[in-house]
């Protein structure tokens, strides 16, 4: 059976088993990649006064300030397994409003442009991560569309390249998955525009926690072309400030 709310309230206790931070040290708004070093990387370029409040497990977090306001970027690692964990302690423990991840993945369709940004409106998986809330059918979590709305505008504003769809989460990373490309394309097919690892988590928890949340991901890997692009500062910095554009 899922965990009662109240259950939850009892265990809130910061810092947690995860997490370093004390309660107030994290922003109502966290950015979320998946890699620590590039959060490390966006406190010190984007930030204003960043200061690192977490590093268990080398999974680093900062919070500082961005035009004026707080913001905490902070690592969540690959997958389901590893960024259901921290999600779910921001959201539950640290009183976090918005989460909003900024991450890599590989469009499933003929089209969409390397480095474009892909706004996830809802999420698929093959996992069976939605078994924890004792759902009798399956859950199609979806984007916040306040701030799927306000990333669009901002995108539109400054001219940059972005998609708006489904996408799938998937629990193993598309190139190392025993079935081949069988699994994505049949993703594919039902209209799904990319592939990450994350997202279903994450809209998940937010519904959980009813809270908010985006998937703001860059397009480093044409799967259908089966060519790609560096994850480098200057492909990824479109979608760093379109998050920022949220906070």
């Amino acid at each position: 059976m899922p965990a009662k709310k109240n259950d939850l309230q009892k265990m809130n206790k910061t810092p947690t088993p995860h997490n370093a931070a004390k309660r107030g040290q994290i922003a109502p708004t966290v950015l979320l990649p998946g890699d620590p070093e590039r959060a490390e990387f966006i406190a010190k370029t984007f930030l204003q006064d960043a200061k690192m409040v977490t590093n268990v497990r080398g999974m680093k977090g900062f919070t500082g300030r961005f035009d004026g306001k707080p913001v905490s970027v902070m690592g969540s690692g690959m997958g389901a397994g590893s960024a259901g964990i921290y999600i779910y302690e921001l959201y539950n423990f640290y009183g976090v409003e918005a989460i909003v991840r900024i991450g890599t993945c590989c469009s499933l369709q003929k089209g969409v442009k390397l480095g474009a940004m892909i706004f996830a409106m809802t999420a698929s998986t093959d996992s069976n991560y939605e078994y924890q809330y004792g759902l009798r059918g399956h859950l199609s979590p979806a984007a916040d569309f306040g701030l799927l709305e306000a990333a669009a505008a901002f995108a539109r504003k400054n001219k940059l390249a972005f998609e708006a769809g489904p996408i799938f989460s998937s629990d193993s990373y598309s190139a190392y998955n025993a079935l081949g490309d069988q699994v994505w394309k049949s993703w594919a097919k039902m209209g799904c525009l990319a592939q990450d690892m994350e997202t279903y988590c994450l809209y998940s928890q937010a519904a959980f926690a009813k809270k908010k949340a985006l998937s703001i991901l860059t397009n480093v890997y044409d799967k259908p072309a089966e060519k790609g692009i560096a994850s480098d500062a200057k492909a990824l910095t479109p979608m760093v400030q379109t998050a920022l554009s949220l906070v």
